[in-house]
């Protein structure tokens, strides 16, 4: 006999019977008999729900919901499964920076941080620092340096363009270099290029012939280059004053496209683009804005209302004024800066005695310095090459605070009697002396900080401290007339450091940046020698030697390298960066940092 139940009469358990209906007021397993009994398959789907109890329906709808739920999602699960996340091109962002731009121009931005971010945006040099601050090919394809170490011959890249569309070719390094070297121009850079001469071999080839072997050349070749087509017809009476200085045309990987003023002509705001053309591929990020504010505090009261999404920089002692941490990440940046006392010993005899020095470093608590002023972001240092940051040698003499070794110094140099502010004197009548110094240093809040706490610190040994905080142009005069008898200040090397600037005796005259005054006949002959040794072993060695020099003159007290607080929006991916040699090398590689993301297919 022929079967004709449905197949899923029997999932069910329901065949066709009578037409009787279940009634809504009748028990739910009565109605559901009847529908077994009378009802074929697709009505009894249809009459299903009248049988169900209600925590029934919910559990059906509630299986039925995961199932579309499933099926819809594989597709989306696939596809997040065998594809992965990329830099993509779109989006923007804005960062704000204290001070007002003036030149953004290679050869004159050097004493501006402003001009200096900008310029290292539109501008590029033959060599660049990449983000772990080493120096790699820029505009520069390689470079070869004769076995004198005298010639330096660049080939640059054949695909470069300027952001206007005119080819970068070697008559733009040649014109760059030159204009450096005119004293007409006024270009802070000319003391780097004297005794340089530079020839152009083809469009795509220069050679730099130096009169002196000098080991931290390569540093020079870091300078934008300027286009010749551009700046060719400007005099130098016009260079400085000149509108490309403030609308520029370079090769970097931004370009310029407007700038927005205040009712009283500051600058209030950049806006740069990426450059499509730009030589190592178009920048991910569309759009970079720039703001300026003249104090930090204004810079991240802009911050804390959404104006900008980055800072350029933020000092450790201002970070519990941030709202919305979480949007942005704390980028710690090494770098090669550091703050230090530097005694001038012919401004006051008792800074003449070594045996004062000495007792003054170990008098200092530099921790206790970088906790209160730094808020724990930064070394101690020791040397006058920053040990914590620089590759020299590390075995060094370490003056640690010791309060007790400090007073047994002094009492052993004849500091024995105290008067009544327990300030240390020696000697009798005439001949007595007290151990009282002033501190000079900038009216910057930090600054003036540290100038407070080491006098409290060096009190504790019977030194009397005098505070001298100075705005820029009086420090700036006292500086240059050597008229301090110790100077609280920052020093920058680079990463390849030449100290020369710093530490040769040559360099104690009203110009020169021997700030302690510093003399020694046998550190300026390692000085002169690490600067013309080309072997790296050989330098490192030279430098180890000087830095061993100093320490154990102690002229002066080494202090602590902070660090380089960068607040980045967390919308940037693919940043890297860990050592800058400047503050404007924050911005290496930023045209392979990214925002937006696409996905493309994986193998894995």
């Amino acid at each position: 006999m022929q079967n004709d139940r449905h197949p899923l009469e029997d999932f069910f358990g329901l065949k066709q019977d009578s037409p009787t209906e279940p009634k809504p007021d009748q028990p739910k397993e009565h109605n559901k008999n009847i529908l077994r009994r009378h009802y074929g398959w697709l009505d009894q789907l249809r009459l299903l729900p009248k049988v169900l109890s209600k925590r029934e329906r919910y559990w059906i709808l509630t299986f039925l919901l995961i199932i579309a739920g499933s099926v819809i999602a594989i597709p989306f699960t696939a596809y997040n499964h065998f594809t992965k996340p990329i830099a993509s091109y779109g989006g923007s962002f804005s960062e704000g920076i204290v001070g007002q731009p003036r030149h953004i121009n290679p050869l004159l931005a050097q004493t501006n941080d402003p001009d200096r971010d900008l310029a290292s945006l539109i501008y590029s040099g033959l060599l660049k620092h990449n983000e772990a601050g080493q120096l790699v090919p820029d505009l520069a394809k390689s470079y070869e340096i004769s076995s004198d170490g005298l010639n330096y011959t660049v080939y640059l890249k054949d695909n470069i363009l300027w952001q206007d569309g005119e080819r970068l070719t070697a008559d733009d390094v040649v014109y760059t270099i030159q204009t450096a070297q005119n004293a007409d121009y006024g270009s802070p850079q000319r003391v780097n290029w004297q005794g340089v001469t530079i020839t152009k071999i083809n469009d795509l080839m220069v050679m730099f012939k130096l009169n002196n072997k000098y080991a931290q050349f390569l540093n020079n070749l870091t300078l934008g280059i300027l286009p010749q087509h551009i700046w060719g017809t400007v005099q130098p009476i016009n260079f400085a004053s000149a509108d490309y200085n403030l609308k520029p045309i370079g090769s970097g990987p931004y370009m310029f496209e407007k700038l927005q003023k205040d009712d009283l002509g500051q600058i209030q705001s950049y806006q740069l683009t990426a450059n499509k053309n730009f030589y190592d591929g178009r920048p991910y990020i569309d759009t970079v804005i720039i703001k300026f504010y003249d104090s930090e505090d204004s810079m991240i009261t802009a911050y804390n209302s959404n104006e900008v999404q980055n800072l350029s920089l933020i000092s450790p002692q201002n970070l519990n004024k941030l709202k919305f941490k979480q949007r942005v990440n704390i980028t710690e940046l090494k770098i090669p800066r550091y703050f230090g006392v530097f005694f001038n010993q012919t401004q006051n005899p008792v800074l003449a005695d070594k045996n004062v020095r000495l007792a003054l470093n170990y008098a200092t608590d530099k921790q206790a310095i970088i906790n209160t002023v730094a808020d724990g972001k930064g070394s101690a240092i020791y040397s006058p090459l920053i040990e914590t940051v620089l590759d020299v040698g590390q075995d060094i003499t370490k003056y640690t605070y010791d309060l007790n070794q400090a007073k047994t110094i002094l009492a052993a140099d004849g500091w024995t009697s105290a008067d009544s502010k327990g300030i240390l004197q020696k000697g009798s009548g005439k001949n007595q002396a007290r151990l009282t110094m002033h501190i000079t240093t900038s009216t910057l809040p930090e600054l003036v900080q540290i100038a407070n706490i080491i006098k409290d610190q060096w009190s504790k040994a019977g030194v009397e401290v005098i505070v001298d905080a100075l705005d820029t142009p009086q420090l700036q005069q006292v500086i240059k007339d050597r008229s301090y008898q110790s100077l609280l200040f920052g020093e920058i090397l680079d990463l390849d450091p030449d100290p020369f600037s710093f530490w040769d005796s040559s360099q104690t005259q009203k110009l020169g940046l021997n700030l302690a005054l510093y003399s020694n006949k046998t550190a300026d002959g390692l000085l002169e020698d690490a600067r013309q040794s080309l072997n790296p072993i050989d330098r490192a060695q030279k430098y180890d030697d000087f830095q061993k020099i100093v320490i154990s003159d102690a002229p002066a007290v080494f202090l602590y390298n902070p660090l380089y607080l960068y607040p980045q929006t967390t919308d940037i991916k693919g940043v890297n960066t860990t050592i800058i040699a400047t503050p404007a090398d924050r911005f290496a590689n930023i045209e392979k940092w990214y925002i937006d993301t696409k996905r493309v297919w994986s193998r894995t």
